[in-house]
């Protein structure tokens, strides 16, 4: 049992993070020439939110702050910052999973939404503060609701393709406290 799950764990670790550089390579592809008028999700930040929520043990802070700091990085964003406040949602997600294991998943949509809403006000306050140029507010309010919206078909997907659910009451809490 502990050589499986161990294994199984490093399996997600490693696919988390090739799940993390396969989005951010989607992100610069040159699909489009024309700039768009709306703001899609972040996915990277909807997987991260995800995964903390159902299966902690597989997003260790190391892998969360690598990929999304080589995304602040490649997507030119001020670096460090949107990986520190991911890291600090991580962790607020883990702390947040046992209890969100016995209950409902409009529960469980209910938390993650408050935390990708407080991502948003925080990155944006902090911008603020530091009197960094910004997108409009209007796209980074479309940005946070687009990734509340994704977080269902996110959390589905990850269930369905890659087997990443909740734990359930009376299985294994080996792996649920591991960071």
């Amino acid at each position: 049992m502990g050589s499986a799950s161990a294994s199984r764990k490093w399996r997600m670790r490693f696919l988390y993070v090739l799940l993390g550089v396969g989005i951010l390579f989607l992100q610069l592809l040159p699909l489009s020439h024309v700039p768009q008028g709306w703001a899609g999700p972040d996915f990277i930040v909807v997987l991260t939110i995800v995964w903390a929520a159902r299966r902690p043990e597989f997003v260790p802070v190391v892998a969360v702050a690598g990929v999304v700091l080589l995304a602040d990085f490649v997507l030119m964003r001020p670096p460090g910052l949107m990986a520190a406040i991911m890291v600090v949602a991580r962790q607020m997600m883990r702390r947040q999973s046992h209890g969100l294991r016995d209950s409902t998943f409009a529960n469980e949509w209910l938390t993650a939404s408050a935390i990708l809403i407080g991502i948003a006000v925080l990155y944006r306050l902090v911008l603020a503060v530091f009197l960094v140029d910004q997108a409009p507010l209007g796209l980074s309010v479309m940005q946070a609701f687009m990734n509340v919206a994704v977080y269902p078909l996110i959390a589905i997907l990850s269930q369905v393709l890659v087997n990443v659910r909740k734990l359930s009451p009376g299985d294994d809490d080996t792996l649920a406290g591991a960071t």
